[in-house]
C-alpha cells in the first residue's frame, strides 16, 4: 500500500509550483526581488506551522500568496512609519501619508501581471548572462541553489554568489519591477527569450560532464516558455520559442541509447519522438504565424527548421532544400558564426559537401568559434563526404580534444576510428 502524502509533502510540492507567483506577488509590493523571496520563505514557514495542524487549504497557492502579500504590505508600512519618524525628528514635518495597499490584495490569484514583471526583472540586461540564468531558475524555476549548481556543473558557492550579487545589483541599480514598453520591451524580451533558450540548450546538449542530456533543465525551460506564451499571447517570438522547444523536446527520448550514448539524428528511432509535443509545437508555431505582422523572427525561423524535421517520417524524407532556405533567411535576419555553421550542414545536405566546405572554411578564423568542437566536427563530416577520410579523421580527433562532454567526446573518437574511404551520405548531427 502506497504511503499517504503528509502535509509537509504537500507544502513542498505546492511551494515548488507556486513559488514564482508568490515571489511575484510580494515583489509587486516591496519592489525588491531579494526581499520578496524572503517573504515567500516566510509564507512557507507559516504553512509548515499551520497546515499540519489545520489541514492543507483548498487553494494552497492562493493561501501562500495572500500570506506573502500581507507581510509585504506590513513591511512597507513599517518602512514608511520609520521614515516618517525620522523625518519628524530631523525636519519636524508632518507625517507623510502611507502608500495605498495594492488594489488586488484581496484576490491572491490576480497575479499574472506580477509574474510577467518578475520574468522581465530576473532577465534584466543589467545582469550578466550567467546571473540571469541562475536567478531565473531560482525565482521562476523553483530550483534550489544546489540543484542549479549540479545542473550546470558549477560549484554551489559560485551559484550562490551569482544569485546574491544579482539581487543586490537589481536593488542598487533600482531596476523597476515592471514590464517595459516600446523599444525597451523588445530589447528586454530578447533577453528573456535568450535566457530560456540557453537553459533549454544546456539540458538538450550539456556543455560538460558525463551525460549528454539533462532532461530536467529542458522541462524547466519549456515550462517557462509556456508560461510566458500565456502571459504574452500577442508576441509572435514568444510563441515561436515555445514551438521550437516543443519540437526539440519531442526528440529527447530518442537522442540517447540505453547506455546513454548519443544517437545521431539520421539513426534515431522516430517512433520514439513524442507526437504530443510535436502537435503542441505545430499549434504554437501557428500562433506565432497568426500574431506576426512582419518578417519572421529568429525563433520563428528556427522553429520552422525544427518543424521540417518533425514532419519527416524518415530521415530520408527530410526537406533539406527548405531547411537550407530557412537558414539562408536566418543568416540574413540574425547573422552569427553558429548560424553559419548550421547553415553549412543544411547546404551540404541540399547542395553537396563542396559548397558547404567553403562556408565552413570561411569560419575557421572566427574568434567566436575558437575552441568550439562542432566546427571541426562538421568539417570532418564534410571531408568524409568528399572522400577524404584521413583529413576527416584528423578533424574528428581535433573535435574530440575540444569537447568537454564525455559522451560527445566518445562519439567523436568512435567516428574518427571508423573513418573509411567510402563516404557517408552527409553530415550527421545529433
Amino acid at each position: 500500500m502506497e504511503p499517504q502524502p503528509t502535509a509537509a509533502d504537500a507544502i513542498e510540492t505546492v511551494f515548488r509550483i507556486e513559488s514564482p507567483r508568490v515571489i511575484a506577488a510580494a515583489a509587486r509590493v516591496v519592489r525588491d526581488v531579494g526581499v520578496a523571496e524572503e517573504l515567500a520563505q516566510d509564507a512557507l514557514v507559516a504553512a509548515l506551522e499551520q497546515w499540519p495542524r489545520d489541514g492543507v487549504p483548498d487553494r494552497p497557492g492562493a493561501w501562500l500568496t495572500a500570506v506573502a502579500r500581507r507581510r509585504a504590505v506590513d513591511l512597507v508600512r513599517r518602512r514608511e512609519t520609520h521614515a516618517r519618524r525620522l523625518a519628524e525628528i530631523g525636519r519636524d514635518l508632518e507625517t507623510a501619508p502611507r502608500p495605498a495597499e495594492p488594489a488586488d490584495l484581496a484576490d491572491p490569484d490576480a497575479i499574472d501581471d506580477d509574474l510577467l514583471r518578475l520574468v522581465f526583472t530576473a532577465c534584466h540586461p543589467v545582469l550578466s548572462a550567467d546571473a540571469r540564468i541562475a536567478l531565473t531558475l531560482r525565482l521562476l524555476g523553483g530550483l534550489t541553489t544546489d540543484e542549479i549548481a549540479r545542473a550546470f556543473l558549477t560549484p554551489e558557492a559560485t551559484v550562490a554568489q551569482r544569485i546574491v550579487r544579482a539581487k543586490r545589483t537589481l536593488a542598487t541599480r533600482r531596476v523597476p519591477f515592471e514590464v517595459p514598453c516600446g523599444p525597451d520591451r523588445e530589447a528586454r524580451l530578447d533577453s528573456v527569450l535568450d535566457v530560456i533558450y540557453l537553459i533549454f540548450n544546456e539540458g538538450y546538449a550539456a556543455t560538460a560532464g558525463d551525460d549528454l542530456l539533462r532532461p530536467a533543465l529542458c522541462e524547466d525551460a519549456l515550462r517557462l516558455a509556456r508560461v510566458l506564451s500565456g502571459l504574452m499571447p500577442k508576441e509572435p517570438e514568444v510563441h515561436a520559442l515555445t514551438a521550437l522547444l516543443e519540437f526539440q523536446a519531442s526528440r529527447v527520448g530518442a537522442r540517447t541509447g540505453p547506455d546513454g550514448a548519443p544517437v545521431l539524428l539520421a539513426d534515431q528511432d522516430r517512433s520514439r519522438w513524442n507526437r504530443m509535443l510535436i502537435a503542441r509545437g505545430v499549434t504554437a508555431l501557428h500562433h506565432a504565424d497568426a500574431t506576426a505582422t512582419g518578417a519572421p523572427g529568429r525563433y520563428a525561423l528556427q522553429a520552422a527548421v525544427a518543424a521540417c524535421h518533425a514532419h519527416a517520417v524518415r530521415y530520408e524524407d527530410t526537406d533539406w532544400t527548405a531547411i537550407a532556405t530557412l537558414y539562408d533567411l536566418l543568416a540574413a535576419r540574425a547573422p552569427s558564426p553558429v548560424v553559419e555553421l548550421n547553415r553549412a550542414v543544411a547546404v551540404s545536405m541540399a547542395r553537396g559537401p563542396a559548397e558547404a566546405l567553403r562556408i565552413v572554411d570561411g569560419l575557421a578564423a572566427d574568434p567566436a568559434l575558437r575552441g568550439y568542437h562542432l566546427l571541426p566536427s562538421v568539417r570532418g563530416d564534410l571531408l568524409a563526404g568528399l572522400g577524404r577520410p584521413a583529413e576527416a579523421r584528423a578533424e574528428f580527433e581535433r573535435a574530440a580534444a575540444l569537447a568537454r562532454n564525455a559522451r560527445e567526446r566518445e562519439l567523436l573518437l568512435t567516428r574518427a576510428a571508423h573513418c573509411a574511404p567510402a563516404p557517408p551520405k552527409g553530415p550527421r548531427q545529433p
